[in-house]
């Protein structure tokens, strides 16, 4: 047993104490996946048998490299543990008991897809509107359901649950949960979350099975438990009753998956169904700096529904957390990459070392454009890089076939997407008729009557006007002004908006950053073309780069994808309100609190430097908004800051200050920089110094002869002033820039006079 004699104080108690039940609450880098192997190595050594011990995991990495670990210590005796995910292990079970719940032990199992092709068919078969009633919406709420263990009779009885469905508009989600579970059963299957509801049956319907169950499972072991759903925790909490021998893993700190159906409660409670709970607190953290785990601390304080842990470190106190404020969004990325680009040559850290994290998905934009530029590989890891995402891949097929329609692959892409009712059939047809007639295909599409008539004609011939329209307003508006119609008009903005599931709107923020991208484009000074065919080229010359997997590569991810990560050099970017804390989480105590663990888990990710940023503007939905510093930023204890000059929580006072150039609140340097002297690691465009008081006027209040202020451009007078349509237009003569002619309604002056 040389392994005890390598663990400190706490973890050595958690690892021999087994004799009823036991909760174990594993701080941020404390080294709980440790404790846990050795708890079921040392169970092993004292003589309880592999086939007695329950250990379930989150993921089968997890479970994998566990049992590894613990085959090190006991030898090969470790294969006959029953340890995996939740979903395995269950799965196991039911197909040993499967004649008793009416199935056959060889039942498949649905994944998403096939789940969402099922209820697809149901939705066609009683006629219901495919758009209302779209698989990724009714799944959702059918997987919900099961979560909570609520059945299709009891979801029908549930008069609450049919106010909530009579409220959207789909009062027919009963009746389809209904049809979805007979049809399941018919094949012979059951989805992931039947794998959970349906061992829950099991063992409320047959006490025997159960009591066979409760004997062989002698101890039960539960990591990452703060993750747990309703169903998970009944079905545990069964198979422990007779022996008691439960031991939960987890910190209600990094407790951030709420909407996957987590319950933060299981862990929270846990004591109130064990009073005799015995519990032990690994609270050194072995990964991070002192700077880095008391800032932290400082954070999570805020919470109040959590339970009472000191988390330290004997590591160094390390460097500051260091705040970048930038003017905005693309700004940030040039930062965090100029930023990047100094920390390695000052520092020797390879890509690998270094990490870029953002709340939402389609904040990766703007940073993949900068690591671009900077000549700096990343990798986007649990998602696709934002030009490879399947609507910014549809979106750029609608622009790519208005320029081009002899673009066979993008024609195949948008043809029938949204759906118009021109199925694989009817393009096939197209293809072989353009084909016998030497034809492009946009000849046969353009002139359908002369080929083929009836209902598929006329839903071509109504693309065919639809793109032919696109092309005239190409002619005549900029790259923004007509992506934003082709996204509007294609129907698929509206498409992605009424997707209301949690991958709808991540797609549908990635469509908006999209037109945000195209409107930083067409508003750029330094672009002499401004057309949507510029920016195609643009774009294909991103999204045909390779790169090599083995290569050594920053990592980008969400942070919801970084949980059990760390990072030398961690970056968290968007640190603004509505954007992290999430607008979406602000409406209860409990949104926002899980949003402070989600921030909390960000910065435990880092081992040695954290840096975070902020934008005062950013594009959003095609406009460029003025942003405020997340809350959570003013939460942090100033020692931990390497901010000099910050008076305000808020940081609206702190004057930018920038690395080579860039706005940079922190700096190690206590010269002010000079915004004059830029170095040339592939910027060289000049940045405006945004004074702390800027306010952008009411557009109507500014007149010829005004000295204004932008915050690109600099300082300026109003030489005209004119309207075009809807439009209410300034020509500014810029003291640096020289004259420029600005859209009031996205320039954002401020007047000086």
């Amino acid at each position: 047993m040389d392994y005890l004699e390598s663990l400190n104080e706490p973890q050595r108690e958690a690892v021999v104490y087994n004799d009823g039940p036991m909760m174990i609450i594993a701080g941020a880098g404390s080294g709980k996946t440790r404790v846990l192997t050795y708890k079921i190595a040392y169970l092993m050594e004292q003589g309880v048998e592999p086939f007695n011990i329950l250990s379930l995991t989150f993921t089968n990495k997890a479970a994998r490299e566990m049992r590894e670990r613990i085959e090190e210590v006991v030898g090969s005796d470790a294969k006959n543990l029953w340890m995996g995910t939740f979903h395995s292990i269950f799965a196991r079970i039911l197909r040993f008991e499967a004649d008793k719940m009416g199935y056959q032990s060889n039942f498949t199992i649905y994944d998403t897809e096939d789940s969402k092709s099922v209820i697809k068919g149901i939705v066609k078969d009683m006629n219901l509107d495919d758009k209302l009633y779209k698989p990724n919406s009714v799944l959702s709420r059918i997987s919900s359901a099961k979560n909570n263990l609520i059945s299709w009779r009891m979801y029908e009885n549930n008069n609450e649950l049919r106010i909530e469905d009579e409220a959207s508009g789909r009062h027919k989600i009963s009746e389809i949960y209904k049809e979805y579970a007979i049809r399941c059963f018919k094949a012979n299957a059951m989805d992931f979350d039947d794998l959970l509801f349906n061992t829950n049956v099991l063992f409320h319907k047959f006490p025997d099975v159960l009591n066979k169950y409760q004997d062989k499972f002698r101890y039960v072991m539960i990591d990452e438990f703060q993750d747990t759903n309703i169903s998970q925790y009944v079905i545990t909490k069964k198979l422990a009753a007779r022996f008691q021998n439960i031991c939960v893993v987890g910190d209600d700190a990094q407790s951030i998956y709420a909407f996957r159906g987590a319950n933060i409660q299981n862990i929270l409670n846990f004591e109130k169904d064990y009073p005799d709970l015995k519990v032990v607190k690994l609270e050194q953290n072995y990964r991070s700096s002192q700077n880095i785990v008391e800032a932290a601390n400082s954070i999570i304080r805020f919470n109040q529904h959590q339970l009472p842990k000191n988390v330290w470190t004997q590591n160094d106190a390390g460097a500051l957390i260091e705040i970048f404020k930038t003017a905005t969004d693309n700004e940030e990325a040039k930062i965090v990459a100029s930023s990047i680009f100094e920390e390695k040559m000052t520092h020797g850290l390879r890509n690998s070392d270094i990490a870029i994290l953002y709340r939402t998905n389609s904040q990766s934009r703007a940073i993949e454009e900068a690591l671009r530029r900077t000549n700096i590989k990343y990798k986007i890891v649990g998602g696709l890089s934002f030009y490879s995402r399947k609507e910014i891949k549809d979106m750029v097929a609608y622009l790519r076939f208005v320029m081009n329609p002899a673009d066979e692959e993008a024609f195949k892409r948008i043809i029938n997407y949204p759906k118009r009712g021109i199925g694989l059939t009817t393009v096939n047809k197209l293809r072989v008729i353009a084909n016998e007639n030497n034809l492009k295909i946009w000849d046969v599409v353009s002139n359908i009557r002369r080929f083929i008539s009836g209902r598929a004609a006329t839903s071509i011939e109504q693309f065919a006007d639809m793109i032919k329209a696109f092309q005239f307003t190409v002619e005549q508006k900029d790259a923004f002004e007509a992506a934003s119609l082709i996204a509007k008009n294609s129907g698929m903005l509206r498409e992605l908006y009424d997707d209301k599931t949690v991958e709808g709107k991540v797609r549908y923020e990635n469509l908006q950053e999209l037109l945000n991208a195209i409107k930083a484009f067409s508003e750029d000074p330094e672009k002499e073309d401004k057309s949507l065919d510029s920016f195609l080229q643009e774009v294909s010359l991103i999204t045909s780069t390779d790169q090599d997997a083995d290569e050594d590569t920053i990592t980008l991810m969400t942070i919801h994808m970084s949980k059990g990560l760390e990072f030398d050099h961690v970056y968290i970017v968007g640190m603004e309100e509505n954007l992290f804390p999430s607008q979406m989480m602000l409406e209860s105590r409990a949104d926002l609190e899980e949003e402070r663990r989600l921030f909390y888990v960000a910065m435990t990710r880092a081992k040695k430097k954290l840096f975070l940023s902020f934008a005062l503007q950013r594009y959003r939905f095609g406009k460029l908004i003025m942003c405020e510093p997340s809350r959570f930023l003013g939460e942090i204890d100033r020692t931990f800051i390497n901010a000099r000059g910050v008076v305000s929580s808020s940081f609206s006072n702190e004057p930018p200050r920038v690395p080579s150039g860039f706005t940079k609140v922190g700096s190690n340097n206590n010269q002010p920089t000079n915004l004059n002297q830029r170095r040339t690691s592939g910027f060289n465009k000049k940045t405006t110094q945004v004074p702390d008081n800027f306010v952008a006027c009411d557009p109507n209040d500014l007149k010829e002869g005004m000295r204004v202020m932008h915050v690109k451009f600099g300082e300026g007078i109003i030489t005209k002033m004119e309207i075009d349509g809807a439009d209410k237009r300034a020509k500014v003569r810029f003291d640096r820039e020289g004259e420029k002619t600005l859209i009031l309604a996205f320039a954002k002056l401020m007047i000086l006079n």
